[in-house]
């Protein structure tokens, strides 16, 4: 699965808004795979360090966009260190890419954006050098797009193209007609225990006609078919007529 973490206070108090959601998602379905989960994080080493740590232990694959930088704001790479057990160290890769485009100016500040987890591999920037860097299945790209974008599918297109164009899970669904939620909870429940590995969802809305639920499942073709087959025979026994989705 496909995570992402943006991270920066000013898309939290509106001061930005931010573009890398939309991208994410056009980038990976762009190569046939999509998102499992994203978030938004606070400058804050203590939530970046905790949700790094979560998500360390798990497989996913994670894009981290924002804080690699080397302003006291910028607190990522420091909290992917502790969040891995590692120490910081200058990366050689990173050192030389660095030192070739700044040169002399490179020290004694602009070298720190080069210290990055100790294992680390670095990610090419081909807008300016300095590279962002992955471990492990997480891989932490510049907050800045024109940067961060081309970076994001460097990742994809050499460590993950083996991925490329899998089946991609379908989304199938029903719209239930003067149904409430409640009444088909139980409908619901059978479903998730008849086919476990489809992905439930229930979206009601109103209209000036009435209310109307979208119902439906997503996941594998065959047992997303089957699942809304059994989710329509189950709203006409229960008395609710029903419209394919359009």
């Amino acid at each position: 699965m496909f995570g992402s973490l943006i991270i920066g206070d000013e898309i939290l108090s509106g001061k930005r808004q931010d573009k890398h959601f939309p991208q994410i998602i056009a980038i990976l379905k762009a190569r046939g795979l999509g998102l499992g989960w994203s978030m938004v994080l606070p400058d804050e080493p203590e939530v970046i360090t905790a949700v790094l740590s979560s998500t360390l232990a798990r497989d996913d694959i994670v894009f981290c966009l924002g804080g690699i930088g080397a302003t006291p704001d910028d607190h990522t790479r420091q909290c992917a260190a502790k969040a891995a057990g590692v120490e910081l160290a200058l990366h050689a890769e990173a050192r030389r890419e660095i030192e070739a485009r700044f040169g002399a100016e490179a020290y004694p500040k602009r070298i720190e954006m080069g210290v990055f987890p100790r294992g680390s591999r670095i990610i090419p920037n081909p807008y300016n050098r300095v590279p962002g860097f992955s471990y492990s299945r997480h891989h932490f790209l510049p907050g800045f797009p024109e940067m961060a974008w081309p970076m994001m599918e460097w990742v994809l297109d050499n460590e993950y193209r083996h991925l490329h164009n899998q089946t991609p899970p379908v989304d199938v669904a029903i719209v239930v007609k003067d149904a409430g939620e409640s009444q088909l909870i139980d409908l619901m429940n059978a479903c998730i225990a008849r086919f476990p590995a489809a992905k439930l969802f229930s979206l009601p809305s109103f209209t000036p006609t009435g209310r109307r639920i979208e119902l439906g499942v997503k996941g594998e073709a065959k047992q997303a078919n089957e699942a809304l087959a059994f989710l329509q025979k189950g709203v006409s026994a229960l008395g609710f007529a029903w419209e394919p989705r359009t």
